[in-house]
């Protein structure tokens, strides 16, 4: 089977939703970005057009997402700046599906943050 046989690309007049490049494809299975094409760098930057049309794809790749893979939850992101992980200049929203035989299950996106590993040297005085 072809790429295509797993994934579907939706789009509208403001965004596009594209399945989610993964290094390791038995990870983030079913996952997909949604992209501006205005291409801003972060959300605080959408439109209320493009917040729109972001929550028009977002529907309709969950239903897709819900069909094909039937996960169990959702983690739904996007990262703004290098510091929390932004790896591209431009806005896109991570829609993450997540399944209960995860070992990670039940964490959430703030698990990492909240460990005492992550306190910064200032706040620990």
């Amino acid at each position: 089977m072809s790429k295509a046989d797993y994934y579907l690309d939706f789009e509208n007049e403001y965004c596009i939703g594209v399945p989610s490049l993964n290094k390791n494809p038995k990870t983030l299975i079913g996952s997909y970005v949604i992209i501006p094409k205005s291409h801003v760098k972060s959300p605080f930057d959408l439109s209320v057009e493009e917040w729109l049309a972001t929550k028009d794809l977002m529907d309709r790749i969950k239903s897709y997402i819900d069909e094909k893979y039937k996960p169990d939850g959702y983690n739904l992101g996007w990262n703004v700046g290098a510091v929390a992980g932004q790896e591209v200049e431009y806005a896109h929203l991570h829609i993450i599906p997540r399944y209960k035989d995860e070992p990670y299950a039940g964490r959430g996106i703030r698990y990492w943050l909240k460990q005492d590993e992550n306190i910064r040297p200032e706040a620990k005085n």
